[in-house]
Formats: structure tokens, C-alpha cells, sequence
């Protein structure tokens, strides 16, 4: 029989399951879940894991689990990102989930989570021999990763996820001028050994990694009548459809946000400042294209593990 895989992505915004089976040397995607979890929501930036997310996670992962016993998984990889890596109750936290769904949560680092990002993300697109920017947009943590297909040579996890800057800098619906100048001051002061990386490694092309980027790309593909495939590894974006629809996520409110097509609620709130970062990138560097990987952080994982089995 062969072996079958899950992962489980227990983000600090949304919980990933991705169910796979082994075909010879490889693995086969065979199922996609996501649950908007939010388990970090209004203790992101206290480094706690509230009691209400919590219950919201348990209750994802008990639905993930009647998945995977109903299919007879094999193995299961379940870990944890910035939200429990940061936590001082991570500990109770993570017993909690083991007492009430049998699954066992391994904690990754960041700089393990920079490292499966460009698994997936390399695992999707070409990205030449040119140098690439890989940027996952978290809710907790940020991963940064100059790379190309044959090795990566700088990564960097910085704790600037879109729920921390939510909760820290956008407090008026539609944000305001002076949020936005406090979110670049903010950048500017977390973003240094970013900003010098690019100066030495020179990469050209932005690459976004699922999240938000999946969200700008579904926008933009509706506003040019490009089809798109549910399972597209890469997908359309250009730098000068992000600056467009960037300037007008700036206008709208939660509810003139959400009517944009493409848009979708557990994208909504955080979109603005995600956005708000990558315009901050695209500023302090010449990038001459921008591109979407549909694939990260999970795809990464999948990556890894399965070598286990080959």
C-alpha cells in the first residue's frame, strides 16, 4: 500500500491541511483544506494564544483529524509558526491540542519555515538562474528568502506579520495617511538586514508566496479576464496591477474591500497593511517583475517529509 501524508499548517491566521500519496519517488496532492483560525487574533503582539483562538484551532484540527482517519492517512507532519513559537502559553497550548485531537504539534523555526517556503515556492516555479526576493506574508512572522533554482543564499524570519501590524497600526477604516507613515517607520526599522541583503544579492524578480499574493493575483486576473486554474503553481501579477489595486485598497473600507472582486473575508482585514509592505519593498529596490507562487509553506513541508519515504 502506498504511503499516505498529511500536513497540517497551523498558521497564525489560517490552519492548512494538504493530504498527499506517495507515487514512486514523488507525492501526490490529493486534498486542500484551509480553516480561517485567526489563533493569534488579540494576543499576537502579547505573545499569547488566547483562549478563544484556541478553541477555533482545536475545533479546525478536529475537523482536519475525521479527514484524515477517513482516509487512512499514514503519517502526519503538524506544526506550529510564529503565533505558538512565540507564546509564553505555548506550552499549555500545544497539550491542550494533543488532550483534545491526539495530534502532535512540532514548533518550527523560523528560520526552518524560510527553508520549506522556498521547497514549495521552487518546487512551483522556475525560478532560473537569476536571483529571486521570495516574501511569505504571514500573520505572525515574515519570511524573506533570496534564491534561485539552484540553492538559496540568504533567509531571514522577521517578526512583522499582517495580524501584528493590524493590531499595532491600522486602527481607521480606511486607513489613514499617518498609519500608513508609522507602518514605514516601523518597516524601515525592521526591514535593515532586508534592505542590505538586497543591495549585496541584487535578486530581480519579487516572488510572492501564496496568502495575500494569491488574493492580489485572483484580483488582478478578474480585472484582465485571465482564467485561472485551481491548480495553477503559478499564477498572473504585475507590478503595475499591484501599484493599481494597492491605491485603491487605500480608498475602501472592510465592507468597499470585500466587494472588490477576487477579494475574500479572511483576506479582508490584513490585506491593506500586507500590501503596504510589499509597496515598501518594491521602493527600496528595482524589481523588474513580480510573480505568484501558489505554493509555500505546506508544499515545503511536503517537500521535506516526504524525502523520508523515498
Amino acid at each position: 500500500m502506498n504511503n499516505r501524508l498529511a500536513i497540517i499548517d497551523l498558521g497564525t491566521n489560517t490552519f492548512h491541511l494538504l493530504l498527499a500519496e506517495q507515487l514512486g519517488d514523488s507525492f501526490h496532492i490529493t486534498h486542500r483544506d484551509r480553516q480561517a483560525v485567526k489563533i493569534g487574533k488579540g494576543g499576537i503582539n502579547k505573545n499569547l494564544i488566547p483562549a478563544d483562538g484556541l478553541e477555533r484551532g482545536i475545533k479546525a484540527l478536529n475537523f482536519f483529524k475525521k479527514k484524515i482517519d477517513s482516509l487512512q492517512i499514514t503519517s502526519v507532519f503538524a506544526f506550529g509558526t510564529s503565533a505558538l513559537r512565540n507564546a509564553t502559553n505555548s506550552h499549555e497550548v500545544l497539550a491542550k491540542i494533543k488532550a483534545e485531537t491526539g495530534i502532535e504539534i512540532t514548533v518550527i523555526s523560523g528560520d526552518q519555515e524560510a527553508e520549506f517556503i522556498y521547497l514549495g515556492v521552487r518546487s512551483a516555479v522556475n525560478l532560473g538562474l537569476q536571483k529571486s526576493l521570495i516574501i511569505d506574508i504571514g500573520g505572525g512572522s515574515v519570511e524573506f528568502i533570496i534564491g534561485d533554482e539552484r540553492e538559496l543564499y540568504w533567509k531571514k524570519s522577521i517578526e512583522i506579520g499582517a495580524q501584528r501590524l493590524l493590531e499595532l497600526y491600522h486602527k481607521s477604516d480606511p486607513i489613514t495617511a499617518s498609519e500608513i507613515s508609522k507602518l514605514n517607520a516601523h518597516f524601515r526599522q525592521a526591514l535593515v538586514p532586508l534592505v542590505e541583503a538586497l543591495t549585496i544579492y541584487k535578486p530581480e524578480t519579487l516572488v510572492g508566496s501564496s496568502g495575500t499574493f494569491d488574493t492580489l493575483s485572483d484580483i488582478y486576473c478578474l480585472q484582465h479576464s485571465i482564467f485561472k486554474n485551481d491548480d495553477d503553481r503559478e499564477t498572473p501579477l504585475s507590478l503595475e496591477g499591484f501599484d493599481k489595486i494597492y491605491k485603491e485598497l487605500l480608498t475602501k473600507d472592510r465592507a468597499a474591500r470585500l466587494a472588490i472582486p477576487g477579494m475574500i473575508d479572511m483576506r479582508v482585514d490584513m490585506i491593506v497593511v500586507a500590501c503596504s509592505l510589499i509597496r515598501y519593498i518594491l521602493d527600496h529596490h528595482p524589481f523588474t517583475n513580480i510573480r505568484v507562487s501558489s505554493y509555500s509553506l505546506k508544499e515545503g513541508a511536503l517537500v521535506h517529509v516526504s524525502k523520508t519515504f523515498s
